[in-house]
């Protein structure tokens, strides 16, 4: 049992990463698009994955938000990761939903499609106020997939966490979200979305 729950879109279910998906997380992240995007070391390697995949779980059981590993409806093909992050870092501007796709699958609308997923499970089962990305100012691609979901470019500025460069804070207000038609009332954690 996991505190993760399943989630299914129209096209992707979001579920619990399990240890299976180490080899296709560690494709994903040892990607050289992927490591640029998420500033990830050259020598990024499995145990670097393993681990990432351990803090999701972990993250899911302490806090009840967390990552989800994504997969294709049709095939069952792992796809990559999405969902909400809460670290402990003091200027972290709060719950933040974010994805990671394996090259091979942008450009589909996954990213959005998952992303849609967590944010409305943070608006509505975790009862967030506001969501919030963290995107280099390079990154165009997730820039439009924050767009797509309706975060606006809050403010840049440099996180502890990564002092060598400006970030972009991405948000996104509860009030905005339901605004905007993309809550759905009757979502229940194991329904589809």
């Amino acid at each position: 049992m996991t505190a993760c729950p399943t989630l299914v879109t129209e096209r992707l279910i979001l579920r619990p990463l399990e240890d299976s998906d180490l080899d296709a997380y560690t494709e994903l992240f040892t990607q050289p698009e992927v490591r640029r995007a998420l500033r990830l070391p050259d020598t990024y390697s499995r145990r670097e994955a393993w681990s990432g995949m351990a803090q999701w779980r972990g993250q899911w059981e302490l806090r009840g938000s967390g990552h989800f590993a994504v997969e294709e409806r049709a095939t069952g093909r792992f796809v990559g990761r999405a969902g909400l992050h809460r670290p402990e870092v003091h200027d972290w501007p709060g719950l933040e939903v974010g994805w990671a796709l394996h090259p091979r699958y942008w450009g589909k609308g996954y990213a959005t499609e998952a992303g849609a997923g967590s944010v409305a499970y943070a608006f509505e089962v975790v009862g967030a106020d506001e969501v919030f990305s963290v995107i280099l100012p390079e990154n165009r691609r997730s820039q439009a997939v924050a767009g797509r979901l309706g975060l606006t470019l809050f403010e840049e500025r440099v996180l502890s966490i990564y002092p060598d460069e400006p970030h972009g804070i991405w948000r996104l207000e509860r009030q905005e979200w339901e605004r905007s038609g993309r809550s759905r009332p009757d979502h229940g954690a194991d329904s589809p979305l």
